[in-house]
């Protein structure tokens, strides 16, 4: 069978999807994460009929199958025999076009969306706390977020860099004042610091500093390169 989470609030996605398979995945089961970045043609084929040496439930997540063509193909190709298998697939997916809906619908177990505030700016100064706070989890959550709102990666590295470069004055000043920084968020920097291993903050700066100027060189891909940063911390 196969279960469906889908629309623009990706954080309510993720964690709907994660509940659910934290209720239901058999203790003995095994769970398997296919995404965009990773998928090679023909995984599904044979997720469809695949069984655990240890004789556990088969469970597959589908991260976001749009985010290549030929992933989201092949799992749109397979829905009747992904209703059919043995096997449990969950499918992640963000805003859905009504052909697209009716697609997924059709076979699914369950199908649930969950839809943003409109005209609501992403917040970007969650990012900014979940990079001060090391949670790598989050900050990945919320980048898919803040790419769905439409904020360019420039922005996004903005706001990470004016959080490291707020890291790195509480780490070699003694008060606000000297920082050149207001009271609260200096303090906040400076409790922060403790997360961070020496010279850590300033290994980060340095690397996203390089990924920036690489992007824009066209040396590399700065969405990816990104992704790749915030799966590091």
């Amino acid at each position: 069978m196969y279960v469906v989470y889908f629309g623009t609030d990706r954080t309510k996605v993720r964690d709907a999807a994660g509940d659910f398979s934290q209720k239901n995945l058999p203790p003995d089961g095994t769970l398997t994460t296919l995404d965009a970045q990773s998928f090679i043609t023909g995984q599904i084929a044979d997720a469809l009929g695949a069984t655990s040496l240890f004789g556990g439930a088969e469970w597959f997540v589908l991260d976001t199958p749009s985010g290549d063509p030929d992933f989201e193909e092949e799992v749109k190709s397979s829905l009747k025999e992904m209703s059919e298998s043995p096997n449990t697939f969950v499918v992640l997916e963000g805003a859905l076009l009504a052909p697209a809906k009716k697609a997924y619908g059709k076979f699914a177990a369950s199908s649930e969306e969950f839809t943003a505030q409109k005209n609501e700016r992403f917040n970007t100064f969650g990012m900014a706390e979940a990079l001060a706070q090391k949670d790598k989890r989050k900050l990945w959550v919320l980048l898919q977020e803040a790419r769905q709102s439409g904020l360019r990666e420039e922005e996004i590295i903005g706001m990470l860099w004016w959080q490291l470069k707020s890291l790195r004055l509480a780490l070699v000043t003694n008060s606000a004042d000297e920082a050149g920084m207001k009271e609260f968020p200096y303090t906040k920097a400076k409790r922060a610091l403790s997360t961070f291993a020496p010279g850590e903050v300033v290994l980060l700066s340095q690397s996203l500093l390089e990924l920036y100027h690489a992007g824009h060189s066209g040396q590399s891909d700065m969405d990816v390169a990104l992704e790749e940063w915030v799966l590091t911390l």
